[in-house]
């Protein structure tokens, strides 16, 4: 019994998408997955501690959550490797609930968004991200990038003498850049000497040793806050349970489900691009609604997957659910056993890691083919970076996926043409080309020449598609003028989807015994409002 224990455990920690390649657990490997692990938990820390400061709630209710939501989704969610968390992207929309309502409104509004969640795999929904541009990927990861570079620099801030925070200034700041940037060399040069310890893991022990050994006066985590709690107890949220609830929460729940999903699915599609690996939408929607139902229950203020963490572990070579479930159980040891060493440890240090992964996600090779890309892939990459930053990244990427449709509607408006034929029995043929549909059909009236052509017009649309009802009206609306000129028309070689919208719309369709295979296969004449077959 104990081989297909182990091999159901290693399938556990290795599965989760297709094209992924078997990852044998050797001591090596398994070092590896740990002491990515490690490197993650500590850089989750202030990230937890600082969002919770945000959302308006104690520093444990971000580390539970950073904790629940990692170990849920590095078990069962639909990439390897990924790393979930709090995430700032949620706690600045849980601001106003719990200013307006508190903290156990909040828990109820994290269940609720779990649900909808998981309700969202179960029908399929994460499919959905693949109509997501690659420009709007490209801006995405740029602003988020953008936007953990700005989340740094509140560590460049202290108290003042009147409680507001100021900068650094002097010997303190230059201790701190300093700290950073001794961080962030040892994470570049780590890896030309060895790759034995992940480089992240190496900069922060080093410059944490340094900093304790020679006790220099340097922001420490303990700083922000302490650290030190016990398990997370069940908790059911402390809320009427009726309509009016209902009714605040929902809204909430709605738009951090949305804002999950949307930032777990990208954040989904990019580790993806590194590990070569495709599929898990559905399967990472469910992960993440089951984590954030159950940190509800657990006295958590929610997460999704953090891009930030994810890109320390991918540099680290965490592959596997391993690293993921080792960085949410060593987060627990760190609240439990170890918060007086962890506190000790240079915020500098972390800045230092951030930065560095600021460099790896921020896609460089942008600035270089916005010259090139047509101007509107351009604009889109600019904008969904700009709404990022400024607003937030569900808004950010649905602006970017309208703006792409808008385009491509409009250039394949353009793209509507016919070329013309005359029959040796004066019949006139109209060959359309292109796609009709909402933003062609004006275009398409104007091809045709009412007044001016034969008795009998051919419009043939081999080599078009009619795909909306608008499309649909334009060739009613052709029927109509040309019948009342005194004029027949007959269109041919339409596809199966305008015969069955025919249909509907109450039409008489006959099959043309020389209709094609493959999909545009319908031949019919419209007279007086009545179609029938004829060539």
């Amino acid at each position: 019994m104990l081989k297909p224990t182990l091999a159901a455990v290693t399938g556990l920690l290795s599965a989760g998408s297709r094209n992924a390649d078997p990852v044998r657990f050797t001591p090596g490997r398994i070092k590896t997955e740990l002491l990515s692990g490690l490197t993650v938990a500590l850089a989750l820390v202030p990230e937890a501690v600082a969002f919770a400061f945000v959302a308006g709630v104690h520093p444990l209710v971000g580390l539970y959550a950073a904790f629940i939501v990692g170990l849920v989704t590095a078990l069962i969610g639909g990439r390897p490797g990924m790393i979930s968390g709090a995430t700032g992207a949620l706690a600045v929309v849980m601001v106003s609930l719990v200013a307006l309502h508190g903290v156990e409104y909040l828990f109820a509004t994290v269940v609720l968004m779990g649900i909808l969640q998981i309700l969202a795999g179960v029908f399929r929904l994460g499919k959905f991200i693949r109509l997501v541009p690659h420009p709007v990927m490209l801006g995405f990861v740029n602003g988020l990038a953008i936007v953990i570079f700005m989340a740094q620099l509140t560590q460049f801030k202290v108290a003042g003498p009147d409680g507001a925070q100021v900068w650094l200034s002097g010997l303190p700041l230059a201790l701190m850049l300093g700290l950073v940037v001794a961080t962030m060399a040892i994470i570049w040069g780590m890896p030309k000497l060895t790759k034995a310890i992940p480089a992240p893991l190496a900069g922060i022990a080093i410059v944490a040793a340094i900093v304790i050994v020679f006790g220099i006066d340097a922001p420490r985590v303990g700083d922000l806050a302490s650290i030190k709690g016990g398990l997370p107890d069940f908790h059911i949220p402390m809320v009427p349970i009726n309509l009016e609830t209902l009714t605040i929460i929902f809204p909430f729940a709605l738009i951090l489900a949305a804002i999950g999903l949307i930032e777990s699915l990208l954040t989904l599609n990019l580790v993806g691009e590194i590990t070569e690996q495709s599929g898990g939408a559905s399967q990472e929607c469910v992960a993440q609604g089951m984590a954030n139902t159950v940190t509800g229950f657990f006295g958590g203020m929610g997460g999704c997957a953090m891009i930030g963490q994810s890109m320390i572990n991918m540099k680290s070579g965490g592959r596997t659910r391993l690293s993921g479930i080792s960085a949410a159980l060593f987060l627990l040891v760190f609240i439990l056993f170890a918060s007086p060493l962890i506190e000790q440890i240079p915020l500098a240090a972390l800045v230092g890691v951030m930065f560095m992964v600021v460099i790896g996600t921020f896609a460089w090779q942008s600035l270089r083919i916005m010259r090139i890309i047509p101007l509107a892939d351009t604009l889109v990459i600019i904008l969904v970076t700009a709404v990022t930053v400024f607003v937030d990244l569900a808004a950010a990427v649905v602006v970017g996926v309208i703006i792409s449709a808008l385009v491509y509607a409009w250039n394949n408006a353009r793209r509507i043409h016919a070329h013309t034929e005359i029959r040796e029995d004066g019949a006139k043929i109209y060959k359309i080309e292109g796609p009709l549909f909402f933003g062609s059909t004006e275009g398409f009236s104007e091809l045709f020449d009412f007044k001016g052509d034969p008795d009998l017009v051919i419009v043939d649309f081999m080599n078009s598609r009619v795909v909306d009802h608008s499309a649909l009206q334009a060739i009613e609306v052709l029927a109509s003028k040309y019948n009342a000129a005194g004029k027949h028309v007959q269109l041919r070689h339409l596809s199966r989807d305008c015969h069955r919208l025919l249909n509907r719309a109450g039409q008489l369709i006959v099959d043309s015994d020389d209709d094609p295979q493959y999909g545009v296969a319908v031949d019919y004449s419209i007279r007086t409002g009545i179609l029938g077959g004829g060539h």
